[in-house]
């Protein structure tokens, strides 16, 4: 009879915790003073100040006191390139911390993104969902989710050429001129329309396992996928993780 109370206890303070976190999911987000909302952030024009509230979804890289991150709140990403950052700081931007930015708009070749930024470490965690975008491949609409974690599923691969003219199912460098480490390219397909994925070396470099899956894989597979909506001359999504379809 105790076994049987301590697991339904156990049970009830799991469904309490699980409950928790989904109110917490679903407040709104609510700015502080002087704070842009995701709205705001997109109205304003390049090359101008912005300070916006968002949660670390995943870390590129540091290097010299910069970080690279990829934040989200729970209207809309922000790509941080660059931002000044101590080595100890960096440490601390764990997957859904809370961090108050103040930079600058920019675009490179498509991709918003804020440069020249500062941060502070606020109260708060979130770790956003990852969005099925796959209907909006090919469409004006898919950059209204820039940057976002997002899901794509029941892709096919598609053959890229190598530099020898054979037919590979990735390539490493966008053009085959990498090796073991560099970035990976691959092809995928859907609806009759081609994309090109990257898996990011600094994000998911040779030893995580999405670098290998996507080196595993062959053309004609029907992978589902998860990452970052990445912009780059159109759509180049950092993926961070490759699945046989469902």
């Amino acid at each position: 009879m105790k076994k049987i109370v301590a697991i339904m206890l156990a049970l009830t303070f799991v469904l309490a915790f699980a409950a928790c976190n989904k109110n917490e999911a679903d407040k709104p987000d609510v700015k502080g003073e002087g704070v842009m909302t995701h709205a705001e952030y997109i109205a304003a024009p390049l090359d101008s100040q912005v300070t916006v509230e968002t949660y670390v979804q995943a870390k590129q890289s540091w290097w010299e006191d910069k970080a690279t991150v990829y934040s989200q709140d729970k209207d809309g990403a922000y790509f941080l390139y660059n931002m000044a950052c101590s080595e100890a700081d960096y440490a601390k931007l764990t997957p859904g911390t809370k961090i108050k930015v103040t930079g600058y708009k920019s675009e490179w070749s498509g991709e918003v993104e804020i440069i020249d930024a500062t941060f502070e470490i606020e109260e708060g965690n979130y770790v956003a969902p990852a969005t099925d975008v796959t209907a909006l491949l090919g469409s004006e609409t898919l950059i209204d989710h820039q940057n976002e974690f997002v899901t794509f599923k029941g892709m096919t691969v598609e053959a890229s050429t190598a530099p020898d003219g054979s037919e590979v199912a990735f390539l490493y460098n966008w053009d085959g001129s990498g090796e073991d480490g560099s970035d990976l390219y691959f092809n995928v397909s859907k609806d009759g329309k081609t994309y090109n994925f990257t898996v990011e070396s600094y994000l998911c470099d040779s030893s995580t396992a999405v670098y290998a899956a996507v080196k595993n894989l062959k053309v004609g597979d029907v992978i589902d996928m998860e990452g970052f909506l990445y912009w780059y001359e159109g759509v180049n999504p950092h993926i961070t993780s490759v699945a046989a379809a469902k």
